[in-house]
Protein backbone atom coordinates (compact mmCIF):
# COMPACT_ATOMS: atom_id res chain seq x y z
CA UNK A 1 0.00 0.00 0.00
CA UNK A 2 1.49 3.39 -0.88
CA UNK A 3 2.27 6.38 1.56
CA UNK A 4 -0.45 8.46 0.16
CA UNK A 5 -3.18 5.58 0.46
CA UNK A 6 -2.47 5.19 4.48
CA UNK A 7 -2.37 9.26 4.79
CA UNK A 8 -6.18 9.07 3.30
CA UNK A 9 -6.94 6.11 5.54
CA UNK A 10 -9.35 7.49 7.88
CA UNK A 11 -7.67 6.45 11.49
CA UNK A 12 -10.83 3.91 13.36
CA UNK A 13 -10.57 6.00 16.50
CA UNK A 14 -9.35 9.77 17.94
CA UNK A 15 -9.11 11.36 21.38
CA UNK A 16 -10.77 14.83 21.30
CA UNK A 17 -10.32 17.49 24.03
CA UNK A 18 -13.47 19.33 25.64
CA UNK A 19 -11.92 22.52 25.96
CA UNK A 20 -14.17 23.72 29.12
CA UNK A 21 -13.05 20.94 31.84
CA UNK A 22 -9.76 20.14 29.77
CA UNK A 23 -10.79 16.74 29.83
CA UNK A 24 -10.09 14.00 26.90
CA UNK A 25 -12.34 11.22 24.97
CA UNK A 26 -12.26 9.02 22.67
CA UNK A 27 -14.33 8.61 19.71
CA UNK A 28 -14.41 4.96 18.55
CA UNK A 29 -17.36 4.44 16.00
CA UNK A 30 -16.40 0.94 15.54
CA UNK A 31 -17.34 -0.37 18.60
CA UNK A 32 -21.25 -0.17 18.32
CA UNK A 33 -23.66 -0.92 15.51
CA UNK A 34 -25.43 2.67 16.49
CA UNK A 35 -27.71 2.63 13.91
CA UNK A 36 -28.95 -0.76 13.53
CA UNK A 37 -29.58 -0.47 17.24
CA UNK A 38 -31.27 3.14 18.35
CA UNK A 39 -34.45 2.04 19.58
CA UNK A 40 -33.86 -0.96 21.65
CA UNK A 41 -34.49 0.08 24.88
CA UNK A 42 -33.46 -1.46 27.81
CA UNK A 43 -34.55 1.11 30.43
CA UNK A 44 -35.93 -0.79 32.99
CA UNK A 45 -39.26 0.81 34.06
CA UNK A 46 -40.81 1.71 37.47
CA UNK A 47 -44.56 1.08 37.74
CA UNK A 48 -46.07 2.69 40.92
CA UNK A 49 -49.68 3.17 40.83
CA UNK A 50 -51.27 6.69 40.97
CA UNK A 51 -52.98 5.48 44.46
CA UNK A 52 -49.70 5.11 45.65
CA UNK A 53 -47.46 7.61 44.30
CA UNK A 54 -46.88 10.13 46.20
CA UNK A 55 -46.46 13.22 44.25
CA UNK A 56 -49.68 12.14 42.92
CA UNK A 57 -51.52 12.98 46.53
CA UNK A 58 -49.02 15.52 46.75
CA UNK A 59 -50.85 16.85 50.62
CA UNK A 60 -48.91 13.94 51.96
CA UNK A 61 -45.98 16.01 51.64
CA UNK A 62 -44.55 18.51 53.31
CA UNK A 63 -45.97 22.40 52.98
CA UNK A 64 -45.02 23.53 49.24
CA UNK A 65 -42.70 26.56 49.15
CA UNK A 66 -43.76 27.38 45.32
CA UNK A 67 -47.64 26.50 43.13
CA UNK A 68 -48.12 27.13 40.00
CA UNK A 69 -51.45 26.68 38.05
CA UNK A 70 -51.43 26.89 33.79
CA UNK A 71 -48.42 29.43 33.97
CA UNK A 72 -49.88 31.60 37.21
CA UNK A 73 -48.64 31.56 40.59
CA UNK A 74 -50.89 30.52 43.63
CA UNK A 75 -50.93 31.37 47.09
CA UNK A 76 -49.15 29.35 49.83
CA UNK A 77 -51.64 30.17 52.35
CA UNK A 78 -54.82 27.40 52.92
CA UNK A 79 -54.78 24.12 51.22
CA UNK A 80 -53.32 23.34 47.83
CA UNK A 81 -55.53 23.69 45.06
CA UNK A 82 -56.67 20.83 42.69
CA UNK A 83 -55.80 22.56 39.55
CA UNK A 84 -51.97 22.93 40.32
CA UNK A 85 -49.73 22.14 37.43
CA UNK A 86 -46.33 22.63 38.39
CA UNK A 87 -45.52 22.23 42.29
CA UNK A 88 -41.82 22.64 44.69
CA UNK A 89 -41.76 20.86 47.91
CA UNK A 90 -38.91 20.18 50.42
CA UNK A 91 -37.78 17.00 50.10
CA UNK A 92 -38.78 14.53 52.24
CA UNK A 93 -35.72 12.55 52.13
CA UNK A 94 -32.91 15.05 51.49
CA UNK A 95 -29.50 14.64 51.35
CA UNK A 96 -28.78 18.70 52.29
CA UNK A 97 -30.47 20.15 55.63
CA UNK A 98 -31.26 23.39 56.85
CA UNK A 99 -28.89 24.54 59.77
CA UNK A 100 -26.84 27.56 61.70
CA UNK A 101 -23.62 26.72 60.73
CA UNK A 102 -20.99 25.12 58.78
CA UNK A 103 -19.28 23.73 62.41
CA UNK A 104 -15.86 23.00 60.10
CA UNK A 105 -13.54 20.11 62.01
CA UNK A 106 -10.20 18.45 60.79
CA UNK A 107 -9.77 14.90 61.80
CA UNK A 108 -6.15 13.88 62.76
CA UNK A 109 -5.20 16.99 61.02
CA UNK A 110 -5.87 15.67 57.47
CA UNK A 111 -9.48 15.35 56.92
CA UNK A 112 -11.86 18.66 56.45
CA UNK A 113 -15.17 18.04 57.08
CA UNK A 114 -18.54 20.82 57.33
CA UNK A 115 -21.94 20.35 57.71
CA UNK A 116 -24.10 19.85 54.77
CA UNK A 117 -26.19 22.48 55.29
CA UNK A 118 -28.54 24.16 52.48
CA UNK A 119 -31.69 23.34 50.64
CA UNK A 120 -32.92 20.77 48.72
CA UNK A 121 -36.53 20.67 46.56
CA UNK A 122 -38.04 18.73 44.14
CA UNK A 123 -40.39 20.54 40.98
CA UNK A 124 -43.34 18.33 40.55
CA UNK A 125 -45.10 18.47 37.21
CA UNK A 126 -48.89 17.28 37.47
CA UNK A 127 -49.06 14.18 34.76
CA UNK A 128 -48.08 11.04 36.54
CA UNK A 129 -47.73 9.19 32.57
CA UNK A 130 -45.89 12.55 30.74
CA UNK A 131 -42.32 12.85 30.90
CA UNK A 132 -41.22 16.37 30.26
CA UNK A 133 -40.77 15.43 25.93
CA UNK A 134 -44.17 14.56 26.34
CA UNK A 135 -45.61 18.00 27.42
CA UNK A 136 -46.90 20.97 25.87
CA UNK A 137 -44.51 24.12 25.52
CA UNK A 138 -46.29 25.84 28.12
CA UNK A 139 -45.93 23.38 30.01
CA UNK A 140 -42.20 23.16 29.65
CA UNK A 141 -42.03 27.23 29.75
CA UNK A 142 -43.25 26.73 33.13
CA UNK A 143 -40.59 24.27 34.50
CA UNK A 144 -38.19 27.28 33.58
CA UNK A 145 -40.63 29.69 35.36
CA UNK A 146 -40.40 27.54 38.78
CA UNK A 147 -36.59 27.00 38.51
CA UNK A 148 -35.85 30.46 38.14
CA UNK A 149 -38.11 31.56 40.62
CA UNK A 150 -36.77 29.33 43.61
CA UNK A 151 -33.43 29.79 42.33
CA UNK A 152 -33.69 33.64 42.62
CA UNK A 153 -35.31 32.48 46.21
CA UNK A 154 -32.61 30.16 47.31
CA UNK A 155 -29.45 32.58 45.87
CA UNK A 156 -30.19 35.02 48.84
CA UNK A 157 -29.97 32.32 51.21
CA UNK A 158 -27.66 31.79 53.97
CA UNK A 159 -24.80 29.40 53.33
CA UNK A 160 -25.95 29.30 49.40
CA UNK A 161 -22.79 29.46 47.38
CA UNK A 162 -24.38 27.13 44.53
CA UNK A 163 -27.77 26.34 43.20
CA UNK A 164 -27.88 22.72 41.53
CA UNK A 165 -31.22 22.25 39.00
CA UNK A 166 -31.04 18.82 37.43
CA UNK A 167 -33.98 15.68 36.43
CA UNK A 168 -33.37 12.18 36.18
CA UNK A 169 -35.89 10.22 34.26
CA UNK A 170 -35.79 6.41 34.30
CA UNK A 171 -34.28 3.94 36.50
CA UNK A 172 -30.88 4.05 35.31
CA UNK A 173 -30.63 7.95 35.47
CA UNK A 174 -31.13 7.32 39.12
CA UNK A 175 -35.19 8.56 39.48
CA UNK A 176 -36.00 6.47 42.10
CA UNK A 177 -39.82 7.89 41.44
CA UNK A 178 -41.57 7.09 38.20
CA UNK A 179 -43.71 10.34 38.55
CA UNK A 180 -41.66 13.62 36.65
CA UNK A 181 -39.89 15.39 38.75
CA UNK A 182 -36.69 17.44 38.68
CA UNK A 183 -34.06 19.04 41.74
CA UNK A 184 -32.90 21.86 42.93
CA UNK A 185 -30.25 21.72 46.09
CA UNK A 186 -28.24 24.43 47.01
CA UNK A 187 -24.54 23.70 48.47
CA UNK A 188 -21.73 26.06 50.38
CA UNK A 189 -19.52 24.43 47.91
CA UNK A 190 -18.52 24.60 44.52
CA UNK A 191 -18.22 21.30 42.26
CA UNK A 192 -15.09 20.30 41.20
CA UNK A 193 -16.67 20.06 37.61
CA UNK A 194 -17.74 23.47 37.66
CA UNK A 195 -14.78 25.07 39.42
CA UNK A 196 -12.67 23.47 36.51
CA UNK A 197 -15.00 24.88 33.82
CA UNK A 198 -14.89 28.33 35.51
CA UNK A 199 -10.56 28.19 35.48
CA UNK A 200 -10.39 26.90 32.25
CA UNK A 201 -12.93 30.11 30.91
CA UNK A 202 -11.25 32.52 32.93
CA UNK A 203 -7.99 31.83 31.58
CA UNK A 204 -9.01 31.50 28.00
CA UNK A 205 -10.59 34.78 28.77
CA UNK A 206 -7.78 36.13 30.29
CA UNK A 207 -5.60 35.33 27.12
CA UNK A 208 -8.37 36.23 24.23
CA UNK A 209 -10.54 38.81 25.81
CA UNK A 210 -13.71 36.70 24.61
CA UNK A 211 -16.15 34.23 25.98
CA UNK A 212 -14.89 30.67 25.29
CA UNK A 213 -18.45 29.17 25.33
CA UNK A 214 -19.33 32.08 22.46
CA UNK A 215 -16.20 31.32 20.53
CA UNK A 216 -17.33 27.36 20.56
CA UNK A 217 -20.56 28.68 19.33
CA UNK A 218 -19.47 30.16 16.50
CA UNK A 219 -17.37 27.90 15.14
CA UNK A 220 -20.51 25.36 15.79
CA UNK A 221 -22.90 28.19 13.74
CA UNK A 222 -19.95 27.85 10.80
CA UNK A 223 -19.78 24.93 10.47
CA UNK A 224 -23.40 23.29 11.21
CA UNK A 225 -21.99 19.62 11.92
CA UNK A 226 -23.16 19.19 15.56
CA UNK A 227 -26.22 21.61 15.29
CA UNK A 228 -29.39 19.28 15.95
CA UNK A 229 -31.96 22.82 16.16
CA UNK A 230 -31.50 26.56 17.05
CA UNK A 231 -33.96 29.17 17.79
CA UNK A 232 -33.88 32.90 17.81
CA UNK A 233 -31.83 32.44 21.40
CA UNK A 234 -30.40 29.00 21.77
CA UNK A 235 -28.33 26.24 20.26
CA UNK A 236 -29.18 22.76 20.69
CA UNK A 237 -25.48 20.87 19.87
CA UNK A 238 -23.75 17.40 19.86
CA UNK A 239 -20.60 18.93 21.64
CA UNK A 240 -17.48 18.23 20.22
CA UNK A 241 -16.05 16.03 23.06
CA UNK A 242 -19.04 14.31 23.56
CA UNK A 243 -18.79 12.23 26.62
CA UNK A 244 -21.44 9.76 26.08
CA UNK A 245 -23.20 9.11 22.84
CA UNK A 246 -26.33 11.20 21.98
CA UNK A 247 -25.45 14.23 24.72
CA UNK A 248 -26.61 17.32 23.95
CA UNK A 249 -25.77 21.36 25.13
CA UNK A 250 -28.55 24.04 25.06
CA UNK A 251 -26.70 27.12 25.23
CA UNK A 252 -28.11 30.94 25.04
CA UNK A 253 -26.47 32.54 21.83
CA UNK A 254 -26.41 35.75 24.09
CA UNK A 255 -23.66 35.75 26.34
CA UNK A 256 -24.65 35.56 29.70
CA UNK A 257 -23.04 34.26 32.88
CA UNK A 258 -25.77 33.29 35.31
CA UNK A 259 -29.43 31.53 34.12
CA UNK A 260 -31.38 33.85 36.64
CA UNK A 261 -31.39 36.21 34.59
CA UNK A 262 -33.43 34.75 31.63
CA UNK A 263 -36.17 37.12 30.64
CA UNK A 264 -39.75 35.72 29.42
CA UNK A 265 -38.89 35.78 25.50
CA UNK A 266 -35.96 33.99 26.30
CA UNK A 267 -37.73 31.56 28.66
CA UNK A 268 -40.06 30.65 25.88
CA UNK A 269 -37.00 30.00 23.43
CA UNK A 270 -35.57 27.77 26.11
CA UNK A 271 -38.80 25.69 26.11
CA UNK A 272 -39.07 25.21 22.38
CA UNK A 273 -34.81 24.18 22.49
CA UNK A 274 -35.91 21.64 25.35
CA UNK A 275 -39.02 20.44 23.71
CA UNK A 276 -37.02 19.87 20.53
CA UNK A 277 -33.93 18.27 22.21
CA UNK A 278 -36.10 15.64 24.33
CA UNK A 279 -38.41 14.91 21.31
CA UNK A 280 -35.66 14.18 19.54
CA UNK A 281 -34.30 12.08 22.06
CA UNK A 282 -37.16 10.13 22.64
CA UNK A 283 -38.14 9.20 19.16
CA UNK A 284 -34.46 8.33 18.24
CA UNK A 285 -33.75 6.17 21.29
CA UNK A 286 -36.86 4.82 22.49
CA UNK A 287 -37.52 6.70 25.51
CA UNK A 288 -34.44 6.52 27.11
CA UNK A 289 -33.08 7.32 30.49
CA UNK A 290 -31.33 10.63 30.93
CA UNK A 291 -30.31 13.13 32.90
CA UNK A 292 -30.18 17.11 32.18
CA UNK A 293 -28.70 19.13 34.28
CA UNK A 294 -27.59 23.47 34.94
CA UNK A 295 -24.14 24.68 34.74
CA UNK A 296 -24.37 28.44 35.62
CA UNK A 297 -22.28 30.75 37.45
CA UNK A 298 -22.04 30.22 41.55
CA UNK A 299 -24.12 33.01 43.45
CA UNK A 300 -20.99 33.80 45.48
CA UNK A 301 -20.66 37.26 45.26
CA UNK A 302 -17.96 37.66 42.74
CA UNK A 303 -17.72 38.06 39.42
CA UNK A 304 -18.13 35.16 36.85
CA UNK A 305 -18.87 37.84 33.68
CA UNK A 306 -16.12 35.15 31.62
CA UNK A 307 -18.65 32.05 31.86
CA UNK A 308 -21.41 31.10 29.91
CA UNK A 309 -24.10 29.23 31.38
CA UNK A 310 -26.07 26.24 29.60
CA UNK A 311 -27.91 23.15 30.23
CA UNK A 312 -26.52 19.56 29.27
CA UNK A 313 -28.70 16.07 28.69
CA UNK A 314 -27.24 12.90 28.87
CA UNK A 315 -28.92 9.92 27.68
CA UNK A 316 -27.90 6.78 29.51
CA UNK A 317 -27.33 4.54 26.35
CA UNK A 318 -24.06 2.51 27.95
CA UNK A 319 -22.50 1.76 31.10
CA UNK A 320 -18.70 2.76 32.15
CA UNK A 321 -16.49 0.08 32.60
CA UNK A 322 -12.85 -0.22 33.91
CA UNK A 323 -11.13 2.38 31.65
CA UNK A 324 -13.72 4.89 31.59
CA UNK A 325 -14.04 4.62 35.27
CA UNK A 326 -9.84 4.37 36.30
CA UNK A 327 -9.06 6.83 33.94
CA UNK A 328 -11.94 9.57 33.19
CA UNK A 329 -11.70 9.04 29.99
CA UNK A 330 -15.26 8.31 28.52
CA UNK A 331 -15.58 6.53 24.85
CA UNK A 332 -18.06 7.45 22.93
CA UNK A 333 -19.03 5.08 19.99
CA UNK A 334 -20.58 7.63 17.77
CA UNK A 335 -18.70 10.83 16.39
CA UNK A 336 -20.74 13.75 17.66
CA UNK A 337 -21.41 14.86 14.01
CA UNK A 338 -23.42 11.82 13.46
CA UNK A 339 -25.59 12.00 16.60
CA UNK A 340 -26.45 15.45 15.32
CA UNK A 341 -26.97 14.32 11.67
CA UNK A 342 -29.59 11.79 13.43
CA UNK A 343 -31.29 14.09 15.70
CA UNK A 344 -31.65 16.83 13.12
CA UNK A 345 -33.24 14.53 10.82
CA UNK A 346 -35.74 13.22 13.46
CA UNK A 347 -39.12 14.94 13.37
Amino acid sequence: MSNSKIKNKKFPAELRMDLASGDWIIVAPGRSKVRKNLKKSSRKKIIVSLKDCPFCNIKTQKKPTLIFSHGKKISLEGDIPDNWTTIVIPNLYPTIFSGNSLNERIEGGLYKRINAIGFHELVITRNHNKSLAQLSLKSIKEVFDTYQDRYLFLAKQKFVNYISIFHNHGFEAGASQPHPHSQIMTTPLIDADLRNALSNSWKYYKKHKKCLYCEMSKWEKKTKKRIVFENKDFLVICPFASKFKFQIIISPKKHSSSFEKINEEEKWSLAEAFQQALTKLYKTLGDPSYNFYLHTAPCDNKNHNYYHWHWTIIPKTSILGGFETGTRMEVSAIEPEKAAEILRKQK
